[in-house]
């Protein structure tokens, strides 16, 4: 099988093909720059490198956030394109899920998350069980202080991975002590080829009803429903 994975739901664009479980390509990029404009000729660059051709892909995974609202959009958009026009199975993998398999070897518990400003972070908590990443705690957006309180008093060690750990890492270490691991900067940042090997298995999205998760709604979006509930 081959699968095309694309990940632009935060500052990292990533794309990866996959020949089955094994990553044949992957490019990757951890820079403040417009994925609408580089992620087609990444793909591009990325195929004709691997001398794959578009048809000769069977199923498209892309990163369906939480995350930056644009970038979850690009991926998303670009992936239902790809896969209404090549009549191939989308799949929606979580961002967080994504970023969770670089804690594939630790045995206790995982804790990805993405900065959402204000204190408030997008998370939730995983571990892995017989070659599997179950969910311990259902991703939401989150206080900070609320998820390390909780952590406190689950009393487990936790890897905590993030490309915004720099803002929370004091933090975190205060609170938690030697009960928090936190790795080297590498494996605070999302792969590809992660992102395809957690949607090898899943059940393919409706191509159409595939939506983004941003655990919350856009700041404007949200302010306009609270202006519709006070006029009523």
């Amino acid at each position: 099988m081959n699968i095309l994975a694309i990940d632009t739901s935060n500052q990292v664009l990533g794309v990866s093909l996959l020949k089955d479980d094994q990553v044949v390509g992957e490019v990757m990029t951890n820079l403040t720059k417009n994925h609408s404009v580089r992620l087609m000729p990444a793909i591009d660059n990325l195929m004709n490198e691997i001398a794959l051709k578009p048809e000769q892909l069977d199923r498209i995974v892309v990163a369906k956030g939480p995350g930056s609202y644009t970038g979850v959009r690009i991926g998303i958009s670009t992936a239902k394109t790809m896969a209404w026009a090549l009549d191939i199975p989308v799949v929606g993998v979580s961002s967080l899920e994504v970023l969770a398999y670089q804690g594939r070897f630790f045995p206790e518990y995982i804790c990805p998350f993405f900065d959402a400003r204000r204190g408030l972070v997008f998370t939730g908590l995983y571990q892995w069980k017989d070659n599997k990443l179950v969910s311990v705690l259902e991703e939401k957006n989150l206080l900070m202080d609320d998820v390390l309180k909780k952590l406190v008093e689950d009393q487990k060690r936790v890897v905590f991975l993030s490309p915004d750990i720099s803002i929370y890492k004091e933090k975190i270490q205060q609170i938690l002590g030697d009960h928090a691991i936190i790795p080297e900067g590498p494996y605070h940042i999302p792969q590809a080829g992660h992102l395809g090997l957690a949607g090898l298995n899943k059940d393919s999205d409706s191509t159409h009803e595939l939506t983004p998760n941003y655990l919350r709604l856009a700041e404007a979006e949200a302010n306009w429903l609270k202006q519709q509930k006070g006029n009523k």
